[in-house]
C-alpha cells in the first residue's frame, strides 16, 4: 500500500513528495511507538498460549490493547498541540507546511484507529493466525488504493483533492480495518483468547506492570531510532528538496523490504515465545536461528532485485528526471542494507519474544546514536561531502544493529533469565 501510496502521490510533483516526507518522519514515530506494544502483545500471549494458560493469554491481550490505546492518545495529542511547530524543526519551508498541514492532521487522527488494529493482529499472530491479518490488511489496502484514486485525482466526479484525498483515503480505510479486526476477533471460529470478556479486562491489571515493563524498552528502542532518524532528516534538508523528494521515495521502497523482516520476526517472537511457555528452550533458540536464516535468503534476494532493478523502480515512482538520478544511488545502498536489515529484524523479534526488550534497545541506540546521526552530520556538516555519503550512513547504522542482536541471542542471556522464572513458575 505504501509502495503504491508514493507512486500515485509523485504525480502530483516534487513539492508534494517532499511534504509528505516531512509527514512520514512524525507518522513512522508513531507507527514505531504501535509496533514495540504489538511485539510485547505477542511475547506476552505466545508465552500463556504455550503454557496452556489461556486466561493469561486474554489477560495480556486486555492489558496491551489499553496501553496501546493510551500511548496513542498521547502521541497524537502532542502532535495535534503544535503541528506546525513540529514540521519548523525540521526545516520545512512555510509553502510546504501550508501544503502538508490537512495532510498532516487526517495522516495523525487515522494512527489512533491503527493503535487497535496492530493490537488484535498482535494477538493473532500469537495463536499462529497470520492468514487474518493478511485477508484484513489485503481489504484495508485496496480501499485506500482505491479511495486515493477517487480523491487525489477526481476520478468519476469525486472532487480532486491532492494530498488531502490522500489523507481521507487514509482515514477511512483505517476505519474499515479497524471494524474488521474487531468482528473477526469476537467470531465462534477465533481462537478462545481472541475474545475478549469483562473479567479479561479486569484481571488485565494484575498483567499491566509486566507488559509495561516489557513496553518501555521496545517503545525506547523505536524512539531511539525514530528521533534518530528526524535528526538525520534534518540533515538531509541542507541539499534541498530533490533529495528529499528521493529519500522519501526511497524510503517508502525500504518499508516494502521491511515486510520480511517484520513477518520473520514475528514468526520467531512466536515461536520462541511458545516454546518457552511449554519450557523448551533448545526449541526456542532453534526457532531463533531457523527464523533468521529464511529471512537472510529472502532479504539477499530483495537485496538483488533492488540493485539490479534500480533505474526502473525509480521510474515507478516519480518522473522528476533529477529525483531520479538521486534516488538510483539510495537504491544501491538499500541493496546492500537488506541482509543486514532481516538479520537484525529476526533476531530482534526472537529476544523480543523471549522477554528480553532491552538488547534490541540498546542495539537501536548503538546503531543510531553511535553510527548514523554522527557519521551523517559529519559527512554532510563537517565534511560537506555529496548526499550520497550521508545516505551510507544508513548501511553503518544497520551493520551495527545486526553485529549487536547476534551477540545477545549468542550470549544466551535470555535463555537463563528465563529458565529461572520457568523454574520458579513450576
Amino acid at each position: 500500500m505504501t509502495v503504491v501510496d508514493i507512486a500515485m502521490l509523485g504525480r502530483l510533483g516534487t513539492e508534494a513528495l517532499a511534504a509528505v516526507g516531512y509527514v512520514t518522519q512524525y507518522f513512522y514515530l508513531g507507527l514505531s511507538i504501535f509496533l514495540a506494544v504489538g511485539a510485547v502483545c505477542v511475547a506476552l500471549m505466545a508465552r500463556s498460549i504455550g503454557g496452556g494458560d489461556a486466561a493469561r493469554a486474554r489477560a495480556g491481550f486486555a492489558a496491551c490493547m489499553i496501553l496501546q490505546i493510551g500511548f496513542a492518545l498521547v502521541f497524537t495529542g502532542a502532535i495535534f498541540a503544535a503541528p506546525e511547530p513540529l514540521l519548523r524543526v525540521l526545516g520545512a519551508a512555510e509553502s510546504t507546511i501550508e501544503l502538508a498541514l490537512p495532510y498532516f492532521k487526517l495522516t495523525l487522527a487515522s494512527s489512533l484507529l491503527m493503535a487497535v488494529s496492530f493490537t488484535i493482529e498482535s494477538a493473532f499472530r500469537a495463536t499462529k493466525d497470520a492468514r487474518t491479518p493478511l485477508l484484513v490488511t489485503g481489504f484495508v489496502t485496496a480501499s485506500k488504493l482505491v479511495l486515493n484514486a477517487l480523491l487525489i485525482f477526481g476520478l468519476f466526479g469525486f472532487p480532486k483533492l491532492d494530498l488531502v484525498g490522500a489523507g481521507i483515503a487514509t482515514l477511512v480505510s483505517q476505519f474499515v480495518g479497524v471494524l474488521l479486526f474487531l468482528w473477526l476477533s469476537q467470531r465462534r471460529r477465533a481462537a478462545a483468547v481472541m475474545r475478549l470478556r469483562r473479567r479479561d479486562w479486569q484481571a488485565a491489571r494484575g498483567v499491566f506492570r509486566e507488559a509495561t515493563r516489557l513496553a518501555l524498552p521496545a517503545i525506547g528502542e523505536r524512539a531511539a531510532m525514530n528521533l534518530a532518524i528526524l535528526v538525520y532528516f534534518a540533515v538531509l534538508v541542507q541539499y534541498g528538496s530533490v533529495a528529499i523528494a528521493a529519500y522519501t521515495v526511497g524510503v517508502r521502497v525500504l518499508s516494502f523490504s521491511w515486510i520480511p523482516g517484520i513477518g520473520f520476526s514475528v514468526a520467531a517472537a512466536t515461536l520462541v515465545g511458545q516454546a518457552l511457555g511449554a519450557s523448551d528452550l533448545e526449541e526456542a533458540k532453534r526457532a531463533g536461528w531457523r527464523s533468521t536464516r529464511f529471512a537472510l535468503m529472502v532479504s539477499v534476494g530483495l537485496g538483488i532485485v533492488y540493485a539490479v532493478a534500480r533505474v526502473p523502480i525509480a521510474r515507478l515512482f516519480t518522473t522528476d528526471p533529477l529525483v531520479i538520478d538521486a534516488l538510483v544511488p539510495f537504491m544501491l545502498l538499500l541493496a546492500l542494507a537488506q541482509p543486514l536489515l532481516g538479520l537484525h529484524f529476526t533476531l530482534g523479534g526472537a529476544l523480543r519474544g523471549a522477554g528480553d526488550t532491552l538488547s534490541p534497545f540498546w542495539g537501536s541506540l548503538v546503531g543510531n546514536w553511535v553510527f548514523r546521526v554522527p557519521l551523517a552530520f559529519l559527512f554532510a556538516r563537517v565534511l560537506d561531502w555529496d548526499v550520497i555519503w550521508v545516505w551510507s550512513a544508513l548501511v553503518f547504522d544497520h551493520l551495527a544493529r545486526s553485529a549487536w542482536v547476534i551477540w545477545a541471542f549468542l550470549r544466551g542471556r535470555w535463555r537463563t533469565k528465563l529458565g529461572v522464572e520457568l523454574e520458579q513458575a513450576a
